[in-house]
């Protein structure tokens, strides 16, 4: 049976891809833990996140994943039943057995086991810290039931109960399994297991995607029923629970979250709304959500193509054609944003998984660095998160090895011995805003320049700014390192992040400060796919600007204009001195004009919140586009980011408006210091 039609190979996808989930759980609930004041919470979420993972693991005999888990479950239930008592030493180690857990989650999924060598030293870690009982290899195949039909005598205790315990099928596509469950109460005490199977259908009626069994399970116990029930906490919502107080005379079976008559009102762990199924989530390959993307954006193209024909006929603005066609873009734009909404994801799973890097990074280099995330709800496109994945490692390892000082030099500092560094993501202008800051000695300017008089890059008489030093990283091949290590050294530097930067059509920038630290600021599109643009004319060349980069247009008149310097003409507005850029001259396209007076300005913003202006002939048209990348067949050029269709089949070129500024903005900032 081919794999498709299997439905436990379906199961097994399905448990792997909630892996990824329970493991983001993992990282938050950890991310959330406060050794001086700990959150019982945060590790219930983590205990659950682990014993989950460790459920769906037995199903599928995966014994080393189990035995770990294992470990690291018995930790956790020492953390919250308090017999262990969490410090920053436990928590390191609590974080190293996350990051095994999902190495050994990873080659699971592969087929393959995960090396000793990176085993069993947290192994045995979590084992020092633990008060629990070695795990001991079991038979835990997925089809291993409990005995059909079979009652187990018991001996009585003081309190008796009788639970009703049927799953859905949802309850094993999350990756749990009933017979952990009935274990796990047969250690609360003596249990009689009964399997109910009036609902079994006939094999020529059998549904794969409907579990008919359930079981009927009294145990005898000294506890309270409320401890008892908490064993169904980590599967509420995924199965019917009744339950019966058999010591109470007027019990009676009662629903999930309810009690009997003569029984307190009890906070059940498992919610009410267990008696219907959750609501469920559809999981896509992204193979085939591309696909639909692509479709869309070729619908686009296909609407401005007939818009351009309806057009060109002399079609009347209020005709029908034009009024479904009006339609038939609001459809589009609506479908288009749909599917984007698909593709957007929370960066919080890359900022997690930055986390790994600085703990590995700060072992290589021995020193103590806390990572702290912010924004982590931001969403993106998702193939613009992966591909921020090489780029984002680079620059945390950098602030490591390079940003941060050892624990000795920021102790005589005056600094905590415990480095920081702050990752966040926020949404600016139709753009997502990355940070990497540290909170180290700065960049070493004179160490910068020195280093780069020596490789030739710049005259050993060049006098630069702050700024111009700083950028000096971004130069192929430059390095600051003395000597290589695990991290550096290698002439592998920050121009390989600057291109890939460029690649998904961002820009980065690095600013830093003497003894306070550095940032390196990364802004990138929300996505690669469409963009609403203005169409503008340069020197008769059809040109699109995304239209989240223009703050305003207006018409230059001649108290606009001031003349400083033939080679930087700017405009003053509203007590503002604003740089004006020709694009026709720029790009080379004409010359620049002897005057800009009734000329169309584009007042565009960068990330720095200074203002340009660019000249344009005319403004023809507001739609969405289509991003067609330029990378594969044309040399990347400043200010240009990619290139669209457009109605008539012709080819425009899509503006970097932002690169534009910045790259003009250090020749004309003097003229503005003069003119303010």
């Amino acid at each position: 049976m081919s794999s498709e039609n299997d439905p436990l190979a379906q199961i097994k996808v399905s448990f792997f891809l909630e892996c990824d989930d329970l493991l983001e759980a993992l990282q938050d609930g950890l991310q959330a833990i406060d050794c001086a004041r700990p959150d019982a919470e945060a590790i219930n979420v983590i205990f659950r996140a682990v014993h989950s993972i460790k459920g769906g693991a037995g199903a599928f005999d995966l014994v080393q994943l189990v035995g770990f888990a294992h470990h690291f479950e018995t930790v956790l239930d020492d953390l919250r039943s308090e017999k262990l008592t969490l410090n920053d030493d436990v928590l390191k180690i609590l974080f190293r057995a996350s990051d095994c857990l999902s190495d050994l989650v990873r080659t699971s999924r592969n087929g393959r086991d995960l090396e000793n060598d990176k085993v069993d030293p947290i192994s045995a870690d979590l084992a020092a810290l633990s008060s629990g009982p070695e795990f001991e290899d079991e038979d835990i195949g997925f089809f291993e039931a409990m005995p059909l039909g079979l009652e187990v005598e018991t001996t009585r205790q003081p309190n008796r109960y009788t639970i009703s315990f049927s799953p859905f099928i949802e309850l094993f596509t999350s990756a749990n399994e009933p017979l952990f469950l009935i274990r796990a109460l047969d250690d609360l005490g003596d249990c009689s297991v009964v399997c109910v199977q009036d609902r079994l259908p006939l094999l020529s009626d059998l549904n794969s995607k409907e579990f008919t069994l359930s079981w009927r399970i009294t145990i005898e116990t000294d506890l309270e029923l409320q401890n008892v029930l908490e064993v169904f906490e980590f599967v509420q919502g995924l199965c019917h629970l009744h339950y019966l107080d058999e010591e109470s005379p007027q019990a009676s079976p009662t629903t999930q979250g309810s009690t009997t008559p003569n029984q307190p009102a009890l906070p059940n762990p498992a919610a009410p709304t267990a008696a219907t199924p959750p609501k469920t989530t559809v999981r896509v390959d992204l193979d085939r959500v591309d696909k639909l993307v692509n479709l869309v954006g070729e619908l686009v193209i296909n609407h401005a193509m007939v818009s351009q024909s309806i057009a060109d006929a002399g079609v009347p603005a209020n005709s029908p054609v034009m009024v479904g066609l009006e339609e038939f873009m609001q459809l589009t734009r609506d479908l288009q944003d749909s599917v984007m909404m698909i593709r957007a994801q929370p960066v919080k799973s890359l900022f997690q998984r930055m986390g790994r890097i600085v703990r590995e990074s700060a072992s290589a280099v021995d020193k103590d660095v806390r990572l702290v995330t912010d924004g982590g709800t931001t969403e993106m496109d998702k193939t613009v998160i992966e591909r921020l994945m090489d780029p984002l490692t680079h620059m945390i390892r950098n602030s490591v090895d390079h940003g941060l000082e050892s624990p000795e030099e920021r102790l005589a500092a005056g600094k905590p011995k415990e480095g920081t560094i702050t990752l966040s993501a926020t949404h600016k202008s139709g753009r997502v805003h990355i940070e990497i800051k540290d909170d180290g000695s700065g960049i070493n300017r004179q160490k910068v320049q020195a280093r780069a008089i020596e490789n030739a890059l710049i005259p050993a008489d060049a006098d630069l700014t702050e700024s111009e030093i700083d950028n000096l990283l971004f130069y192929p091949g430059f390095s600051t390192a003395d000597k290589v290590s695990q991290l550096s050294g290698r002439g592998v530097g920050m121009d390989v992040v600057k291109t890939a930067i460029q690649g998904l059509g961002g820009r980065i920038s690095v600013t830093s400060q003497a003894g306070v630290g550095t940032t390196f600021s990364v802004s990138l599109p929300l996505t690669l796919a469409v963009v609403d643009g203005m169409i503008i004319t340069v020197s008769d060349q059809i040109m699109v600007i995304p239209l989240s980069s223009i703050e305003e247009t207006l018409i230059l008149g001649p108290k606009n204009l001031r003349d400083l310097t033939p080679d930087t003409p700017i405009i003053q507005l509203r007590d503002q001195f604003i740089p004006l850029i020709d694009l026709g001259a720029i790009f080379g396209l004409s010359a620049p004009k002897d005057s800009y007076e009734d000329c169309v300005a584009l007042l565009i913003g960068d990330e720095d919140n200074e203002t340009v202006a660019l000249i344009v002939d005319e403004i023809l048209d507001q739609r969405q586009v289509v991003i067609k990348g330029l990378k594969n067949s044309y040399s990347s050029h400043s200010g240009i980011a990619a290139a669209t269709i457009l109605g008539d089949g012709k080819i425009a070129l899509i503006l970097d408006p932002t690169d534009i500024a910045s790259s003009t903005r250090t020749t004309s900032k003097p003229a503005l210091e003069k003119a303010s």
